[in-house]
């Protein structure tokens, strides 16, 4: 009997009332597609937690399989423990340019921006913790699993891996030109666009203690090359 090939369909991205974009309506986007492609475009997510009782915004590293985000810290870290007490907030933002208008009040930024709810859990199984390990470091830094050595018995205990569902998220996306008054074009006030952001890596640096006689990996090179 020949196989049948089944459609995994994905649910649009959450109806939760706190995930439901109100300000900016228009630019809510609920393809789960684009949602990992921001996720994996970025490399630093900003994590907020509750310690004490205030809010605190933390950068980190971050990396995604499928519908869940692995974030990892120390296991002595304040504020990790604080994520698996409370429920905490994920952002991703990339910048792709500011928007000049005719009016300062419609000057604007184009951007991509996820924001991720939910209940963050310790990973703790060992097969787990390794394989949330190894997404982080090719999401951070693609290829390096591999090349490098892997984390010892000491390292793990003093990391802590979490995981986040995607299952609550909501992205919002900005794209195009200035939305000025019809009053302001007409008069011809001003100059007005799109400056484009864009980042690219530059060339590698070796470590200063690098031994004589190491070429630059491929791995590195392929993605200084991409300059994306």
């Amino acid at each position: 009997m020949p196989k049948t090939l089944v459609a995994v369909t994905r649910s649009p991205l959450s109806p939760t009332p706190r995930s439901t974009i109100k300000r900016g309506r228009k630019r809510a986007v609920t393809d789960r597609a684009a949602l990992d492609a921001v996720l994996d475009a970025g490399l630093i997510c900003h994590l907020s937690v509750v310690i004490d009782g205030s809010p605190v915004v933390l950068p980190t590293g971050y990396g995604r399989d499928g519908d869940t985000l692995y974030l990892h810290g120390s296991t002595g870290a304040l504020s990790l423990r604080s994520a698996l007490d409370n429920e905490v907030c994920v952002a991703v933002t990339l910048l792709d340019g500011i928007v000049y208008a005719r009016s300062v009040f419609h000057f604007s930024a184009n951007y991509r921006s996820a924001v991720v709810h939910g209940h963050a859990r310790l990973v703790e199984s060992a097969e787990e913790r390794l394989h949330g390990l190894k997404v982080l470091t090719e999401h951070m830094a693609p290829g390096s699993w591999n090349h490098s050595r892997e984390p010892n018995a000491k390292e793990l205990a003093k990391t802590a891996v979490l995981a986040l569902s995607l299952d609550e998220a909501a992205l919002k996306v900005r794209t195009g030109g200035p939305g000025d008054e019809p009053e302001d074009i007409s008069d011809n006030l001003a100059w007005a666009g799109v400056l484009p952001l864009t980042q690219q890596w530059g060339a590698p640096q070796p470590s200063d203690d690098l031994a004589p006689g190491w070429e630059i990996p491929a791995h590195v090179m392929d993605r200084y090359a991409s300059r994306g």
